[in-house]
């Protein structure tokens, strides 16, 4: 039997994708999505169906699989005393290592820990690296299984004292037995706000990868110390509008930083369960990733 095609971003009008991000990020709710969504629904299907189909499909994607004999997962909590007391954590290394590793957080979208987001904590394991990948969602129960309640979840946490979580991770990950001590942060959507957020608060990170994110107040890139990869979507006014303002406060600080964007792309490119994903793009940013982190978190 032949497969049905895998959808992109190409096959949905740009509209469409701007509304479905705005839906993402709970500008709108799911009900305002389906009503200014019904436009654009043709040919039999239905404004359920296209966000349906613009929904992650965690089977298709997965590239390091869980039980990977080439990797080694647990399930840990770590403390919060400043944040929500204490935060549950997914971690993956090699099944091989033996001594300190260089170290990884990371952090997920605005869903909590999902099922993609761990396949990343074991990618990065496959590659050498100790990944601990907290759950935001903690407080409330943690990842629900369900995107569209992991979403609504999410909007209910006290965002001081989620930052305060993945402060108090970044530390944990620092201090365990089996990290270098050097530790560096990757981050998409949400994720990649926190992982500007970090740089701005924490004077020993070692580099920060912000996928697409929040960019910081622009005062507050003086405080950025960790060298910077950030990587940014090509079609994505509502984070890139920003960026000049802050890119100017990152120069004058003086602040070592490679900014990347991506011609063509949707936020989101790099989450390869949706359609908004850019294999390219994927490809090239996740190269630039592992180079920046060889370089900064295996001196």
């Amino acid at each position: 039997m032949a497969r049905t095609p895998r959808l992109t971003a190409a096959d949905f009008d740009q509209e469409l994708l701007i509304l479905f991000d705005a839906y993402v990020h709970g500008d709108i709710d799911r009900r305002g999505f389906l009503d200014q969504a019904a436009r654009f629904a043709v040919g039999g299907l239905t404004a359920a169906g296209i966000l349906a189909a613009l929904s992650p499909d965690f089977a298709i994607a997965q590239v390091v699989p869980q039980g990977d004999p080439r990797i080694r997962t647990e399930r840990v909590d770590f403390a919060s005393p400043n944040g929500y007391g204490t935060v549950k954590a997914y971690v993956a290394k090699p099944a091989n290592a033996s001594g300190k590793l260089p170290a990884v957080l990371v952090v997920h979208e605005n869903r909590g820990l999902n099922p993609h987001i761990e396949d990343i904590a074991r990618r990065l394991a496959v590659d050498g690296y100790l990944a601990f990948a907290p759950d935001a969602l903690t407080p409330l129960g943690g990842y629900p299984g369900d995107e569209d309640k992991a979403r609504t979840m999410f909007g209910q946490l006290d965002q001081a004292k989620t930052r305060q979580d993945f402060i108090a991770a970044a530390g944990v990950l620092k201090a365990r037995p089996d990290s270098s001590g050097r530790v560096g942060v990757v981050g998409f959507c949400y994720g990649g706000g926190i992982a500007h957020m970090l740089a701005t608060q924490l004077p020993d990170l070692a580099a920060a990868v912000p996928y697409y994110g929040n960019l910081p107040p622009v005062e507050d890139a003086a405080k950025v110390k960790a060298p910077l990869l950030i990587h940014f979507a090509a079609v994505d006014e509502r984070i890139n509008a920003a960026w000049p303002a802050y890119e100017a406060a990152l120069k004058a600080a003086g602040a070592k930083y490679t900014a990347h964007q991506y011609a063509g792309t949707q936020h989101g490119f790099n989450n390869d369960t949706t359609p908004r994903f850019d294999a390219a793009a994927a490809k090239l940013s996740w190269e630039r990733t592992m180079a920046f982190f060889a370089q900064n978190l295996r001196g």
